[in-house]
């Protein structure tokens, strides 16, 4: 029988406000001026653990996770409450929130001049699964609107804007997977946030529970209860955060704020990345990796890493963690020498699972390292690939401590500089397997996204005690909110077809605005038949511009995808690997603003043009940083490419024409196989790798700067971040700015180029070039401009903070 329960504020506790039902509390807890929490505990027997995903502001957090209700990394502001016989009102400068007691419903509003305005609201019949109405689990219904726009969730397929979707959140092993339709995949992340054009506001909700749950975002139609999406998770508490925008870009960095910074990690993460299953699968896999060298040098493709596929911990078609093959790889240290002589740093593949006839799985069951079946006693026995084997137990002490000893016995102790964190989906069906709980054990399904973390960290710590003046570079499949502050990640394992390249896209825009901003695509593919060689070039061309750059596959045609596969191609597809040096100065300036200001590095177009509403229209274009829009051809075929140009007072200029456009228009460009449509916004300036870029010369010893001048009067000023590339002395200010200032005016254009910090630069000279539509006067540093370029001494540099 449905019954309206009535609340009432019970009590006020400094941010707390308590409201009492007849068997159910609710907790509203006022954490920022735009950030509240929502919490009701469900689940007794998960009521009082710890978080792991909320660490608000922080890089790390114990093993053991944090009290989840402990405040005091929140600012708590000062707040105001108004009582009415059937409503609470709550309150900061920016957020409000009305409480409805008379079956327990919330209302939010932001403040607009003097009045506040309504922008979401819980649905108003059954809202919540008080009592158990709605049966077992957490349940949350909240009213839609049609023209609601819903963003996030991960690394999810299909198109960008949720809206009338269902999705599964848990995590599996989806390889080969259809980027427009498979669901789930590999992440976990219960965050989306909402934009509404109606009220020009966004906002994002946070669900801080681990179980397997389904985000409703408008497929279900029921005509007793209005339009409504919902949540619902099979276990735990409901324990959400509220977040005001206003913009889609405060909501993203908020969030990301509060489940932690994103790692820094050394510059030659952003380097291609080769690797490939073939190699290391192969009977002289030592061999085949040592020739994998020896054509980079000879076709002169620039390289900065290797990912070292599990094919050399076999035994047979089986793979086992922490073993070497060494009749496949006879000199694990000698092959990582031969990778390290030419400049290239080794990530090898690692797993969480034990086979079940894994050399080591005797003595890890005899310790208890593994999850353990319904007995609580034994290790649970879960299919892996295609053999039986035990996942370990990362909430447990020992286990951390023995995986942490085997990284770096096996692995770092031979030269290994990375760990791949692979495979680590915890698919474990079994709802009755237990983990350990750091000695308060409770069933594995309440905390599969935590095993994955915690494995992410051990492997992360393991790399700091051995190298601990380096930055940890770490690389892992799976995830869930938090998995910034440790690792880089990948979409998985994709399919190769044309259509993959536009939806992974979106799937990569959509952990940008998840929190994850560190990641990348298989390029090229990694299951099915070899691409064609457009579709190999076109997949390079979008590739080049995200942080992580990876060629990897697993072909079944049993071909390899590398960037010679094909010799009459050879010539492109080796410019645009050099084009990927080019920009790595940009793009390790954006990895740094991740790191420090929780700015996204690739973005959908609406994210930062949220007042054109074209923008919002779905599209294959995305931004990197602020200023430079990507519009990569997605079609087989296809030779012009029609791009919508956000609204920008400044307009554009196409890079590759040195064309200038007005903002708010639609342009069609050249856009043969030897092109990729770029453009710049007006004003914008971009560092970038200058001079011989080769497989022999790959350090970073020269720089340039394209600067694209604003049109009419005006002046920017935009600085650079330089450093080591690779210790922790950037954390004592060891780092140096490159600051441009352009002033503009209708016939000049004088910019002017300063270095100031304390690390000293490897180049001595900075070349600064301009668009050739350029008519004005132009003037560096005072000197007037030769040709369309000119270059700067930096011995006489500014030294001084920034």
């Amino acid at each position: 029988m449905i019954t309206t329960i009535r609340f009432t504020l019970d009590r006020i506790n400094d941010n707390e406000l308590i409201f009492k039902g007849e068997e159910q509390q609710v907790h509203l807890y006022i954490l920022e001026e735009g950030l509240f929490r929502v919490y009701s505990r469900f689940d007794e027997l998960y009521s009082q653990r710890k978080t792991w995903a909320v660490a608000p502001g922080m890089t790390d957090v114990p093993f053991e996770g944090r009290d989840r209700f402990d405040l005091t990394p929140f600012h708590l502001p000062a707040y105001e409450v108004k009582e009415e016989k059937e409503k609470v009102h709550i309150w900061t400068n920016s957020l409000k929130a009305t409480v409805h007691l008379n079956g327990f419903f919330i209302d939010w509003y932001t403040k607009r001049g003097s009045d506040w305005v309504k922008i979401a609201g819980d649905r108003k019949t059954q809202s919540y699964n008080f009592n158990k109405q709605l049966g077992d689990g957490v349940y949350h219904y909240m009213e839609r609107t049609p023209e609601e726009r819903y963003y996030g969730l991960g690394e999810k397929s299909g198109e960008m804007n949720r809206h009338h979707k269902r999705y599964q959140m848990r995590t599996i092993d989806a390889m080969g997977y259809d980027a427009e339709r498979t669901d789930p995949l590999y992440k976990f992340i219960p965050f989306y946030l909402v934009h509404s054009q109606e009220t020009s506001t966004s906002y994002g909700i946070y669900y801080d529970n681990y179980a397997d749950s389904v985000f409703d975002m408008g497929a279900e139609l029921d005509n007793y209860h209005g339009l409504y999406r919902y949540y619902q998770s099979k276990k735990g508490d409901l324990d959400y955060y509220f977040m005001l925008g206003p913009s889609i870009s405060d909501v993203v960095k908020t969030y990301t704020w509060l489940t932690g910074k994103m790692i820094f990690p050394p510059k030659w993460s952003l380097g291609y990345s080769g690797s490939t299953m073939t190699y290391t699968d192969a009977p002289d896999a030592q061999e085949q990796l040592k020739k994998f060298v020896e054509a980079c040098k000879q076709f002169d493709i620039p390289c900065d890493s290797f990912q070292l596929s599990s094919g050399y911990t076999s035994k047979g078609d089986k793979r086992y963690v922490f073993n070497w093959n060494t009749s496949k790889v006879p000199d694990p240290v000698g092959m990582n020498e031969h990778f390290h002589e030419h400049g290239i740093a080794v990530c090898a593949n690692i797993k969480p699972v034990l086979l079940d006839d894994h050399p080591f799985y005797k003595e890890a069951a005899e310790r208890g390292l593994f999850i353990k079946d319904h007995s609580g006693i034994h290790p649970e026995i879960s299919q892996f690939w295609d053999a039986l084997g035990s996942y370990l137990d990362f909430t447990n002490r020992d286990t951390i401590t023995w995986w942490k000893e085997k990284v770096k016995e096996t692995l770092l102790d031979y030269g290994i500089d990375s760990t791949w964190n692979d495979n680590n989906e915890y698919e474990v069906w079994d709802d009755r397997a237990v983990a350990d709980g750091f000695g308060d054990p409770l069933p594995l399904s309440y905390l599969k996204p935590i095993q994955t973390l915690l494995m992410m960290k051990a492997s992360y710590d393991a790399q700091k005690e051995h190298a601990p003046e380096k930055r940890p570079y770490l690389i892992s499949r799976s995830g869930g909110p938090g998995l910034q502050r440790y690792v880089q990640t990948w979409s998985g394992d994709n399919f190769t077809e044309w259509k993959t390249i536009r939806y992974n896209l979106k799937m990569g825009l959509s952990l940008s605005l998840s929190g994850v901003y560190n990641f990348g695509h298989d390029v090229g593919g990694f299951a099915g038949k070899a691409p064609e060689p457009e579709l190999f070039i076109r997949w390079i061309q979008n590739g080049i511009f995200h942080p992580r750059f990876t060629i990897h596959s697993w072909n079944e045609d049993q071909t390899v995808n590398v960037p010679w596969m094909y010799p009459d191609h050879v010539e492109e597809i080796r410019h645009w690997m050099k084009e990927r040096v080019k920009w790595i100065p940009y793009l390790y300036h954006l990895l740094h603003e991740a790191h420090v200001n929780n700015e996204p590095m690739l973005t959908p177009t609406f994210y930062h043009f949220e007042q054109d509403e074209k923008t919002f229209e779905e599209n294959d274009e995305f931004m990197v940083g602020r200023s430079l829009l990507i519009a990569n051809v997605m079609d087989k075929g296809q030779t012009k490419r029609t791009v919508y140009l956000p609204d920008h007072a400044g307009g554009w200029y196409d890079i590759n024409a040195s064309e200038w456009y007005a903002g708010g228009e639609e342009v069609t460009v050249d856009a043969p196989l030897s092109k990729v449509p770029m453009f710049a916004q007006a004003g914008s300036v971009f560092p970038i790798c200058d001079g011989d870029i080769s497989f022999e010369h790959n350090s970073d010893q020269s720089r340039g700067l394209l600067v694209f001048p604003r049109r009419g009067d005006g002046e920017v000023e935009q600085s650079f971040y330089e450093d080591d590339g690779e210790t922790l002395e950037y954390q004592e200010n060891h780092c140096s700015w490159i600051t441009v200032k352009t002033i503009t005016t209708e016939e000049q254009v004088d910019v002017q180029v300063k270095v100031e910090g304390e690390y000293p630069l490897s180049y001595e000279t900075i070349s600064v070039y301009f668009p050739e539509t350029e008519k004005r006067l132009i003037q560096v540093n005072q000197q007037p401009l030769d040709g369309k370029s000119i270059q700067l001494s930096m011995n006489d540099r500014t030294r001084g903070g920034k």
